[in-house]
């Protein structure tokens, strides 16, 4: 799968995937989920906007909405407790080297979390970028397993079905198939403005 030809062009790519293979689409998708949420070199890869896509094409193809809905959310979750089991793992190990990239946005997501509290596994859900080192940085903490675990069930779901329902049943009003790549650009834009705010304040404060 070509990732730019993805992002750009999102419907029409997974319309085409479906049609050549229904099953090979279901497993696309669980593995940029998983990754997204997972693994911490992946917070490139395209979450809000590609589920709001998948909604829309669950319309008008064989992809379920009742199928995809509980196996991407299955996708969330496991991303975040493999990347939680990471962080747990080599957390330390990483930071100690002072790899910057990393560092950087461990350190913004760790103030993140200690604004957001106790929530802060769920609301990282909605924050492209910050939801990708959210469970790292939880796992290098030791926050409380049970807990985050909680947290990470509600917050994939939420996420999810969320986008996806969206999608799903705005996704063949005129108006929005006319100007669906303009919501595209505008649902990441969107995602991202209170990350970037954040970073801002926190810049202008130094």
């Amino acid at each position: 799968m070509d990732l730019i030809d993805l992002i750009s062009n999102t419907d029409e790519y997974l319309i085409e995937q479906v049609t050549a293979n229904l099953m090979l689409t279901y497993l696309i998708l669980f593995a940029i989920i998983f990754s997204e949420s997972g693994i911490i070199l992946c917070p490139f890869l395209p979450g809000d906007g590609l589920l709001f896509s998948i909604g829309v094409v669950t319309a008008v193809t064989p992809l379920n909405i009742y199928i995809v809905i509980p196996f991407l959310s299955l996708a969330a979750i496991l991303g975040y407790l493999f990347n939680y089991r990471l962080g747990r793992t080599f957390g330390r190990w990483i930071l100690d080297r002072d790899i910057k990239t990393i560092s950087k946005a461990y350190y913004k997501t760790e103030i993140f979390m200690t604004d957001h509290g106790g929530k802060a596994v769920i609301i990282s859900r909605f924050f492209p970028i910050v939801r990708t080192y959210v469970p790292f940085v939880a796992g290098a903490v030791q926050m409380n397993y049970k807990l985050f675990r909680r947290q990470t069930v509600v917050g994939g779901v939420l996420w999810v079905s969320l986008f996806c329902l969206t999608g799903f049943f705005t996704g063949e009003i005129p108006w929005v198939k006319a100007n669906y790549g303009l919501i595209f650009l505008g649902l990441i834009i969107l995602t991202l403005l209170p990350f970037l705010f954040k970073v801002f304040k926190i810049l202008r404060s130094r």
